[in-house]
């Protein structure tokens, strides 16, 4: 009785001191709590990107003795932006992007990189051009990697084909899109893009491989039955692969290729101002020098000491490098004589696209060199 008497009687002090501390309590606990989540989020931060809370619970609580719910950590990675939601994370919807109407009035270009060849052969690079009106496949051509003469190469195999359409369709390839590397005089266009300019042809570009979907999916689509085609063939190399593309594209489009929207062909003809050799080739400006030289791809080039010449030291000329390797300097479209120390010509790394460049235009469309213009690719 005494005893019950004695805790009655204590309760009411007991509850005074307890108001007394629990405000203490609670403010070490909050100043704990806010360490704990600021060494967990740090740690989620520098060593822990990307993890889950489930997974983050188990490491913090494995090597860093931090004992915490996955729940807690999906608040405080929520919170930090440091983790998304299922919902959050669910892949953006792309709008399916309508045909356009006619033939030719924009072609999709893209590389495709892959075992082409499976075991038999290197990997390697297949440049396709589809119209996006007909889904026809219109260029396909094998080459050891995207290169802008390489695009040249194809480009003008298509002008000469089937004339200029009004627009490309590419990604943001170096080779299409601005590189201060490839820009030229200052107009922030690539070297492919200068070409195409002077055709005037535009060159729109995909911010996305969706944004592009036909063209990856027939890339797909080759990726599949192309190399079983060449399995069945037993083609193991770029140069037999290349000769048995025609035939390949010729059954493709007889079977996937579907009637345009609009009859209108919008393709339009070369015209003799279209040079192509000249326009796809590689352009560069250089300063002649006092002493009628300039330099270009390490090589060293005197021009002749011609009245024209002997004009434009501290002017600026223009050199085209064209794929077949051969080079030539032009003041305003005149072509200037010069000549090379045999021991200044350096290795080119373009000369396998040259030897295959060669091989095709002799068996395609012969041309004759200018005599101004020597091969400096040995």
């Amino acid at each position: 009785m005494s005893g019950l008497c004695k805790l009655e009687m204590s309760a009411p002090a007991s509850r005074a001191h307890l108001r007394d501390i629990v405000p203490e309590m609670r403010g070490a606990r909050r100043a704990t709590d806010e360490a704990v989540k600021t060494a967990a989020l740090a740690l989620a931060r520098e060593r822990y990107q990307g993890f889950g809370p489930t997974l983050l619970a188990e490491k913090l609580a494995e090597l860093h003795g931090l004992v915490l719910s996955r729940e807690t950590l999906r608040q405080w990675l929520l919170q930090a932006d440091l983790w998304r939601s299922r919902q959050q994370r669910q892949a953006a919807v792309h709008q399916p992007r309508y045909r356009r109407d006619c033939l030719g009035e924009l072609i999709q270009i893209d590389g495709s990189d892959h075992h082409w060849f499976e075991e038999r052969g290197p990997a390697c690079t297949l440049l396709v051009y589809i119209d996006d009106a007909t889904g026809r496949l219109m260029e396909l051509r094998f080459v050891d990697s995207e290169s802008a003469f390489d695009y040249f190469h194809s480009t003008r195999r298509y002008l000469e084909r089937y004339g200029k359409p009004v627009a490309f369709y590419s990604d943001k390839h170096s080779v299409f899109r601005i590189n201060y590397k490839g820009a030229i005089d200052g107009t922030g266009l690539t070297q492919f893009g200068r070409a195409l300019h002077d055709l005037n042809i535009d060159i729109l570009y995909a911010n996305s491989p969706q944004a592009k979907g036909r063209v990856e999916r027939v890339n797909k689509t080759l990726q599949d039955r192309l190399v079983k085609e060449l399995r069945l063939e037993g083609i193991d190399t770029l140069e037999a692969g290349n000769a048995y593309l025609p035939a390949f594209m010729e059954r493709f489009n007889a079977k996937f290729a579907q009637a345009p929207a609009n009859a209108t062909d919008l393709h339009r003809p070369l015209t003799e101002l279209d040079d192509l050799q000249e326009i796809l080739s590689w352009q560069e400006a250089r300063t002649v020098s006092n002493s009628l030289t300039l330099q270009y791809d390490r090589v060293v080039y005197l021009l002749e000491p011609t009245e024209l010449a002997k004009g434009l030291r501290r002017n600026r000329v223009r050199v085209h490098d064209y794929p077949d390797g051969t080079v030539a300097i032009k003041y305003q479209g005149v072509d200037l004589p010069y000549r090379v120390e045999p021991a200044d010509i350096a290795s080119n790394k373009r000369l396998g696209a040259a030897l295959q460049f060669a091989q095709d235009q002799q068996r395609e469309h012969p041309v004759e060199r200018s005599s101004c213009a020597p091969t400096r690719r040995g």
